[in-house]
């Protein structure tokens, strides 16, 4: 426990403050069109197009999987998105006012876009309770976050976060002694404390049991709607259960797009993907 508290006292220096910490309702306007919208987008490392010339829309309230091989540019199209890395050419929109080329990555976050990688990154010593409470969005400083009473509105946010994520009997748990399965919707419900309008959730089911990837995708359904969710997965069986719409990435740039029994019955998609997969599987 006093190991965490020394980050948390760290991270409360008056110069720090977290990247999530984000206004209730983001200003995104999507009354003239999607909620996100990248156009031509290229970036290169050291001569190799990551991506190459994307175009992707995401419209208000849509679950997307996105799916493709190893090196199709997946990670680095979240990369972008969030801030972290900078394309050479294109444009990447948030709603029709912000343009997030021009943001940084705290920037980013503070428009309501949040992004949870594979492994879940939860503080272990402290209860779900005070994960989430951590995470809550609000125009203060971490420790006063951390130490502060939650007032009877956040309370309320806090319990509804639990019962979405399924861990209300789990509140006074500390994190550390939770499943795979049960840290992975913890980041989650951190990220829904935040109030995003856009998740970019990466393999959230990686490493869990048959058990656990039915209530991540009851999860994933429920927020859809609520809020826009982009999955990047690569278990075809879990895509399968929760794909409303289908991108296929390779060499950095979309192959097909569509339901999945469109994008399965693709030739080319067979080719560079979904046959590899059936077959590592088989």
């Amino acid at each position: 426990m006093s190991e965490t508290l020394n980050r948390l006292r760290d991270m409360a220096r008056p110069d720090r403050v977290f990247d999530f910490m984000v206004p209730d309702r983001s200003p995104v306007d999507v009354r003239h069109g999607p909620i996100l919208y990248m156009e031509d987008v290229t970036v290169s490392f050291d001569g190799f197009r990551a991506i190459d010339r994307l175009n992707l829309t995401i419209d208000d309230g849509e679950l997307r999987c996105i799916i493709g091989p190893n090196g199709a540019g997946k990670t680095t199209m979240m990369d972008i998105i969030t801030g972290k890395t900078r394309p050479d050419s294109g444009q990447v929109w948030f709603g029709s006012r912000h343009n997030l080329l021009r943001l940084s990555e705290p920037e980013v976050a503070s428009l309501g876009i949040g992004r949870k990688f594979q492994k879940p990154t939860v503080f272990e010593a402290l209860t779900v309770f005070e994960n989430l409470e951590l995470a809550m969005a609000g125009d203060r400083r971490v420790w006063a976050t951390f130490m502060a009473r939650l007032d009877h509105e956040g309370r309320a946010r806090l319990d509804e976060v639990l019962e979405t994520i399924g861990l209300e009997a789990e509140r006074d748990r500390r994190s550390g002694v939770l499943s795979h399965g049960q840290k992975q919707w913890l980041e989650i419900g951190m990220l829904l404390m935040q109030r995003p309008r856009l998740l970019l959730i990466d393999e959230p089911v990686a490493g869990m049991t048959e058990q656990e990837m039915h209530r991540t995708a009851n999860l994933l359904n429920r927020l859809a709607g609520q809020q826009s969710v982009v999955v990047v997965e690569h278990d075809m069986g879990f895509v399968r259960s929760i794909a409303r719409h289908v991108t296929v990435l390779h060499q950095g740039s979309v192959l097909a797009e569509g339901s999945m029994d469109a994008v399965a019955a693709d030739s080319r998609v067979r080719e560079v993907y979904l046959g590899a997969e059936e077959e590592r599987h088989a």
